[in-house]
């Protein structure tokens, strides 16, 4: 991937930090009627047009605040490589974070200058 040419650009995922995640899902899913996807204990997710909506309460002295913006990328290591060259910072290394019989998901994490927190997320089919 050339440096000159990268660029993030698709949103893959939003987080919104919430106070009670069950009251929430039937809020997202029953009333505003999103496509509901998928829960975890403490989280959930919908389909918003191809891009997540993850709600979750926020985690103790988690400082990611409460919405995170997460872009999309095809090769999550290229991407990391690629912002590190720029000079960016990542809080938090390329990891997986999720497995399914189809794919892996990574993600790696980065600041913006005001604090506000930015994932890169990459969905690593399994061979």
């Amino acid at each position: 991937m050339a440096e000159e040419a990268f660029g993030l650009a698709r949103i893959g995922q939003l987080h919104v930090a919430v106070t009670d995640v069950e009251r929430s899902t039937a809020f997202y899913r029953d009333r505003l009627g999103l496509p509901f996807l998928f829960a975890y204990p403490g989280m959930a997710f919908f389909d918003c047009g191809g891009v997540r909506l993850f709600l979750s309460a926020p985690e103790g002295d988690d400082d990611r605040g409460t919405s995170t913006i997460y872009f999309s990328v095809p090769e999550i290591g290229a991407a990391v490589a690629a912002l590190e060259a720029r000079g960016v910072i990542f809080i938090e290394g390329a990891h997986v974070v999720h497995r399914t019989p189809e794919y892996q998901l990574w993600m790696a994490f980065l600041r913006d200058p005001d604090g506000h927190v930015i994932g890169l997320m990459s969905e690593v089919p399994t061979a």
